[in-house]
């Protein structure tokens, strides 16, 4: 998804509600960051609802035989794994319960990361058939991919109910000044979409649609910063996006209802209306051992990493209202108060670029790493 696709999405529907255009209005008044915030109809920073939502964790485990392209999910690999959770809406539980259920299993060779989801849909309609259009103007589901955790250098592909796929990659999030490389693509890349009803006929109700992907390694390993393919129990960040729009028939056609919302739903909430957020993405844990028997073991470094977004948001805060970004953790007030019971404080620098803040995490086993955040969100690991 484009970032001016879900600034528009937020203002339509905040223009939507009586007496919510007033909260539009103040956001004029203040800075561009929050302004972003307050147009999606969520009012001012949402951090405080970002920071409680815990990353979701998936098992991959290694298919058993060659896996067929064909949407159907019927090799029985596939059947050995579990499936996620339902997907949420991407606000977390602040929002009600998707309408549909949409649902995604994972595997992998040493050749290929294997995706399939299973949507369910009543009416399943598609337009757009050109390649890198911007697919999420239909119904559709997106995959992002961050291989080595850094919240740069991301992957992202979108199919809708005709098959029609938009590969793309970011440098880094929209919001820290990314741009997405439409140029980019997924070389040898396999996609199918399986129909549970009919497509675009509007007299009949459908069950729904699946979608099974094979992405190549190779594919991925130029800006994968990290073994290709994983190792056993490496851990990449991962998520899975879908798009819902309200629809209305013309002339017996679907057609997305313009100046209203799309419904977004998830696999791991951001707590933001934005996808985006990598930091919020969740985690998928590769595994060598029998399906079913391998526990998803959380990063150790989860905790630290949060109080580092925590700096974060309330640095890309101070900075547009200041002008400059805070010197030191107390002129960060609240933020600064949370953190003063650790005994090892975060350390806060002030760069040519803008700061880095790091902190230090305790590991398994008694060792220890130092987690480091720069001004665009990047992350490093020492």
């Amino acid at each position: 998804m484009k970032p001016a696709q879900s600034l528009e999405l937020g203002i339509m529907k905040i223009s939507s509600f009586a007496g919510i255009i007033i909260i539009l209005t103040l956001c004029q008044a203040v800075t561009p960051f929050v302004q972003m915030v307050c147009a999606q109809d969520h009012g001012p920073i949402l951090w405080e609802n970002m920071r409680s939502i815990v990353p979701k964790g998936y098992v991959c485990y290694r298919a058993e035989e060659p896996i067929v392209i064909d949407g159907k999910l019927d090799e029985k690999s596939w059947s050995t794994v579990p499936w996620t959770g339902h997907f949420v809406d991407i606000n977390g539980d602040v929002k009600p319960k998707p309408s549909f259920r949409t649902q995604v299993k994972m595997l992998w060779d040493d050749i290929y990361f294997y995706i399939a989801a299973d949507l369910e849909e009543p009416h399943v309609w598609g337009t757009i058939t050109q390649h890198d259009e911007s697919i999420y103007w239909d119904n559709d589901f997106e995959i992002f991919i961050d291989p080595d955790g850094d919240s740069h250098d991301y992957y992202e592909l979108e199919i809708n109910a005709l098959n029609t796929t938009w590969d793309l990659f970011l440098s880094k999030p929209y919001k820290d000044g990314g741009r997405a490389n439409n140029d980019w693509e997924i070389t040898g890349l396999k996609t199918a979409v399986s129909i549970d009803g009919t497509i675009n006929n509007p007299k009949d109700l459908d069950i729904g649609w699946s979608v099974e992907c094979a992405i190549p390694w190779n594919a991925l390993a130029e800006y994968t910063h990290t073994p290709i393919p994983p190792r056993d129990g490496d851990q990449w960040r991962v998520n899975f996006y879908r798009a819902e729009w309200d629809y209305e028939l013309v002339d017996g056609v679907y057609r997305r209802i313009q100046g209203m919302y799309c419904n977004s739903w998830v696999w791991s909430p951001t707590g933001i209306n934005m996808i985006h957020c990598p930091e919020k993405w969740g985690y998928v844990q590769f595994s060598i051992a029998k399906p079913g028997t391998e526990q998803y073991t959380p990063d150790p470094t989860e905790s630290m990493r949060m109080i580092l977004h925590d700096i974060y948001y309330a640095q890309k805060e101070y900075n547009e209202l200041q002008g400059r970004y805070a010197a030191s953790l107390e002129e960060l007030g609240k933020v600064f108060a949370r953190y003063t019971s650790l005994k090892d404080l975060p350390v806060l620098e002030i760069t040519e670029d803008g700061y880095n803040v790091s902190v230090e995490a305790k590991l398994p086993g008694g060792g220890s790493c130092r987690i480091k955040l720069r001004q665009d969100a990047k992350i490093t690991v020492e």
